[in-house]
């Protein structure tokens, strides 16, 4: 049996762990783990490399390895107290475009990117379902979204200029599993629920393993090309609220937006008055193409997603 290697970036991450745990259950893939921090558990069989993302040892390490797939994973998605914009674009930016070098320099085959659904940005004129050929047009006013578009029009460059590097690339909903924790997570904390008048603010969720399960359809399938990664249907609010067991305060944006100002202005809260527009005009992805031409059939939908989390989210309350 041919072993192929595959380089994971990102690799002692939430979803990194996860990935780099499936691969070493195989037999028929070599394994290196890339990281600027050590893993939690080193698993048998894996090669671990400590290395910044950012930094010029990537083309070696690279060549080192001679990765056939490289699954680049490394990017901030949360933020830590003492982060500013700056690192936030070195690392997502600057990493992907210095591994993208390596990859190309080194003869790579094959690079899986996770993205993200806020790539398509929080706009009032977006369509109700997103489909893969609506625009990228994360706002500048959100890191993480603007880093997303910044990396795709990046992706897209290296596709004109280096086609031989094929290419998967994920725009990812919101991820849900048993132990994650993130800002929209620390939504679903709060004692009420924040609506926006005149928005249903719909969710799409997917599950982290059906996350893992197309990364690993990505590593084994000749398929390319951009792809929507969601459960099927969504979930509003106000479906949120009910599920927990909690209400929601209703508000027009105007107020929302002037009372975040004032809260952020006092650090009392980490969200500015941006968050209105990120409540308010969710970016709802259609996961057709992933299905139907990428050929991975999420074994959740969105509401199965929630459910199991909210599930979860109970049990950890009655420990």
């Amino acid at each position: 049996m041919t072993t192929r290697r595959v380089l994971v970036t990102g690799a002692s991450g939430y979803l990194g762990s996860l990935v780099v745990a499936s691969l070493a259950a195989r037999n028929d893939v070599g394994i290196v783990a890339l990281d600027v921090r050590e893993p939690a558990q080193r698993l048998p069989g894996v090669a671990y490399e400590i290395a910044d993302i950012r930094a010029a040892e990537v083309d070696s390490l690279v060549a080192r390895h001679a990765p056939e797939v490289v699954v680049h994973l490394a990017s901030i998605v949360t933020p830590g107290k003492d982060s500013n914009r700056e690192f936030e674009y070195s690392v997502d930016v600057g990493g992907t475009r210095n591994l993208l070098e390596a990859c190309v320099h080194q003869g790579v085959r094959r690079v899986i990117v996770t993205s993200s659904g806020a790539a398509y940005g929080y706009h009032a004129d977006n369509p109700a379902w997103l489909t893969e050929s609506d625009p990228v047009r994360g706002n500048q006013s959100f890191a993480y979204a603007w880093h997303k578009r910044l990396v795709e029009e990046m992706l897209a460059d290296y596709r004109q200029r280096h086609p031989a590097l094929e290419q998967v690339v994920f725009r990812i909903g919101t991820i849900l599993g048993a132990t994650v924790k993130n800002q929209i997570t620390d939504l679903f904390d709060k004692p009420r629920l924040i609506a926006i008048r005149g928005s249903d603010s719909p969710f799409v969720f997917i599950h982290d393993r059906d996350v893992v399960g197309a990364i690993l359809h990505a590593i084994d399938s000749p398929a390319t090309g951009i792809f929507n990664v969601a459960g099927d249907g969504a979930l509003t609010i106000y479906e949120i609220a009910a599920k927990l067991g909690k209400r929601c305060v209703v508000l027009p944006p105007s107020l929302l937006s002037l009372a975040l100002r004032v809260l952020k202005a006092f650090g009392l809260t980490q969200y500015g008055p941006e968050q209105v527009d990120f409540l308010r005009y969710r970016p709802v992805l259609d996961n057709a193409r992933l299905k139907n031409e990428f050929g991975y059939v999420p074994k959740l939908t969105s509401v199965q997603v929630f459910d199991l989390y909210l599930e979860a989210r109970n049990n950890r309350g009655k420990a």
